[in-house]
């Protein structure tokens, strides 16, 4: 199907807009998978808040056009889907893993920081643990000193209100003590009387 000119213009506005907030670019050839994949593929993607797109290349090259995504102009070529993402690895993670399980997927090159990706690249972006689990990882390493801190204390109290052992056989004596004079008591009184 072919697009007329308002048409174009509004897709290239469209894509031009993603790219203006965007960090990352990833590029696969899509040639081969059914439509019911694509759809799975794009499920994926809007979970991840990846824009997936299948775009004409002469519309992609005139979107990214002065935009650090440029670099990759050379490697629009072919059936090309396009997956943008404000989070630096998502766009490449949501490809790569797709082509992992799916062999008609073909991860080609993408762009990050202005930089051309290889397809290597891509993949090398998308082992990088996504933003939030950075985010857990750097606090779990800021919480393990406190955490270290706070179990000494605990065991350092806990050993201060253990009863000490002299203390507990002094207790275990002092009943005997105690009655010891209560059973001579009676027999004091007894002898009083008769006095």
């Amino acid at each position: 199907m072919s697009l007329n000119k308002s048409e174009k213009q509004t897709v290239v506005a469209d894509v031009a807009a993603q790219v203006a907030r965007s960090q990352t670019l990833a590029l696969a050839e899509y040639r081969g998978l059914t439509v019911a994949h694509l759809d799975v593929l794009r499920k994926q993607a809007r979970e991840k808040g990846v824009y997936l797109h299948v775009l004409k290349n002469t519309l992609a090259r005139r979107a990214v056009a002065g935009t650090p995504f440029e670099v990759a102009s050379e490697s629009m070529v072919g059936p090309l889907i396009y997956g943008f993402s404000e989070d630096a690895v998502a766009a490449a993670k949501v490809i790569s893993d797709f082509a992992k399980g799916n062999d008609k997927l073909i991860v080609k090159a993408g762009a990050y920081a202005g930089k051309i990706l290889t397809a290597d690249g891509v993949k090398a972006l998308a082992s990088i643990p996504t933003k939030e689990v950075l985010l857990a990882q750097l606090l779990g390493l800021m919480q393990s000193p406190i955490s270290r801190m706070a179990r000494v204390l605990a065991a350092i109290a806990e050993k201060r209100a253990e009863p000490a052992p002299a203390p507990v056989e002094a207790a275990a004596e002092a009943p005997a003590a105690v009655e010891a004079p209560v059973a001579d008591a009676p027999a004091a009184e007894a002898a009083a009387p008769a006095a």
